[in-house]
């Protein structure tokens, strides 16, 4: 009992680690259990071979924006320029990543390939380069580089891995067709509560990952007799740019007597000090991507390869069944480009995660106790926690005749939730009179401190955000597995991925957004606004999605 007091007491990140993990092992173990029973042999191998990949992931991503505004010393929205330009490519490349794939037919070796050139990138952003001679340009340099090959690695892996799992679910069908049709119409209900369990395990890396980097920063700043303040590098980049008086940095410190030379030495010595110890966290990164191309080389062989038709089948098509293939495959990819229209103001409103709502913790939420960062890891621990309750809920509808809900009618349900997270934060902004983030940087650190919510309110945002989440993403891959032509797997995942890729080239517009308009309630209205809009145009596609999918 002593120990746990102390640990909540002198380190809660750790504590907060630790509660995760013990309420998060049971529900792996019940994954396990489920896919292993209901599901294809191949789902659980290539759920831990991403979910390895997606742990490295989750680790940068989740420090990234604030890391660039540290490192680099320049303001949030331009941070927000570079992520999103980088989320942008980490999502189309897979579109090309895909056509590789579907061109060759060697989808295994491009996803062995990809974590390969993941890890190169990785490895080079974990090189601790600073500025030489005033220069930031090396540095900046290395993590450009470091960031395009991550993405590069990630469009070679990620969709052609989804394509993997979906032909999974169409041999199982196929072997259930033997059986008649009311085993094939059991075995196409397992494939969205299939694409959940694969996305819970991307998760169960998602949860873990954001304490490694904070929690590496905090002990490599301490080991130089140093203090975490998420405050400190900005005020430091200041001091260093003469925008910050001596004495005001002397005042923050508590060092009212040290000389302004002290100072320069100080601030230079704490944001290397304090960057470094970042750069030693994707270390843990590179290792993620080396344990997931281990486990995907021993079980690739009991993987199945996306199959295209035959040419000597499409021989024997009269010319009338061809135009009706071929009419066939115009609406189903017209029902998918409906759906990633759709997807695209989702992504634009979710990826906040890691740009607005990111700023909106370190400045606006009490983070004294937790570094800001490793608040990220609620939506993941939210998407374990309640999978199997969405997943029990829609299978109690399809239990019943007649009130199933369709993967269409899910994902307009999402955006409406969706809306609700940007609806209570609109609330708590007009309750606190909340300004502009440029504003309230100006405000005395007495007033700012008074103003701050608790962590309690990204609680509730992210549940909010996880459930759409859950609704819309694991469902849309399971969607897109569904209608998207044999012969174009690999693309058709690619698209939805590339979807995803549009609004996380606009996710920017959040800091943008959150640190110009004049009061804050503003900017969440914006992703209310536009996540209601696309549960509209979704209902109003309703039937037409729900016929085409059928």
């Amino acid at each position: 009992m002593e120990f746990i007091t102390n640990l909540w007491l002198n380190n809660r990140s750790v504590f907060f680690l630790i509660v995760v993990l013990i309420i998060v092992t049971p529900f792996l173990v019940f994954y396990l259990r489920k896919a292993k029973k209901e599901h294809p042999k191949g789902l659980i191998a290539a759920a831990l071979s991403n979910m390895g990949e997606r742990f490295g992931y989750y680790i940068m991503n989740a420090v990234l924006v604030l890391f660039i505004c540290s490192k680099f010393g320049i303001p949030d929205d331009v941070s927000g320029i570079m992520f999103a330009v980088f989320y942008f490519l980490i999502y189309v490349l897979s579109l090309p990543g895909g056509i590789i794939a579907d061109k060759t037919q060697n989808y295994k070796k491009t996803i062995i390939s990809g974590l390969i050139v993941m890890a190169i990138g990785y490895a080079i952003l974990s090189i601790p380069v600073f500025a030489i001679n005033d220069s930031m340009t090396i540095a900046l340099v290395l993590t450009m580089l470091a960031l395009i090959l991550i993405a590069c690695g990630n469009g070679l892996f990620k969709g052609n891995l989804q394509a993997i799992v979906g032909q999974l679910y169409d041999d199982f069908e196929a072997e259930a067709a033997k059986k008649g049709t009311e085993a094939l119409a059991d075995a196409k209900s397992k494939r969205d509560s299939g694409f959940q369990i694969f996305y819970v395990f991307i998760n169960i890396g998602g949860v873990i990952a954001p304490f490694v980097a904070p929690l590496i920063r905090k002990w490599y700043l301490e080991i130089n007799n140093l203090f975490y303040n998420a405050d400190l590098p900005r005020l430091c980049h200041k001091f260093n740019q003469n925008t910050l008086e001596g004495n005001d940095m002397a005042n923050l410190l508590g060092l009212s007597k040290v000389q302004e030379s002290g100072l320069a030495d100080y601030c230079t010595s704490y944001l290397e000090t304090y960057n470094t110890g970042v750069h030693i966290s994707f270390i843990a990164s590179v290792a993620a991507m080396l344990i997931s191309l281990f486990i995907f080389l021993s079980v690739k062989n009991r993987l199945p390869n996306p199959v295209r038709k035959e040419k000597s089948a499409v021989q024997d098509y009269t010319e009338v069944e061809r135009q009706s293939m071929a009419k066939e495959i115009k609406q189903r990819m017209m029902a998918l480009y409906a759906v990633l229209g759709v997807a695209v103001f989702f992504w634009f409103s979710f990826h906040q995660n890691a740009q607005s709502l990111s700023i909106f913790a370190r400045d606006f939420v009490d983070t004294s106790a937790i570094a800001p960062e490793i608040l990220q890891c609620i939506n993941p621990f939210f998407v374990i926690v309640l999978t199997p309750i969405i997943m029990w809920i829609f299978a109690a509808f399809a239990r019943k005749k007649g009130r199933e809900f369709s993967t269409p009618r899910k994902i307009a349900l999402g955006m409406f939730v969706a809306a609700c997270a940007y609806i209570f934060l609109i609330v708590i902004a007009c309750v606190n009179g909340y300004p502009s983030g440029d504003e309230f940087k100006g405000f005395a650190e007495g007033v700012k401190a008074s103003m701050k919510c608790g962590p309690g309110i990204l609680i509730v945002t992210y549940f909010f955000l996880t459930v759409a989440e859950l609704l819309i993403s694991p469902l849309g891959l399971s969607f897109v597995s569904k209608i998207a032509p044999r012969h174009m797997v690999g693309i058709c995942q690619g698209l939805w991925l590339s979807a995803t890729a549009i609004g996380n080239l606009f996710i920017f517009l959040g800091v943008k957004m959150l640190n110009a308009f004049p009061q804050q309630w503003m900017t969440w209205g914006v992703f209310a606004l536009f996540c209601l809009l696309s549960m509209g145009v979704m209902l109003g596609m309703l039937k037409w999605l729900e016929k085409v999918t059928e």
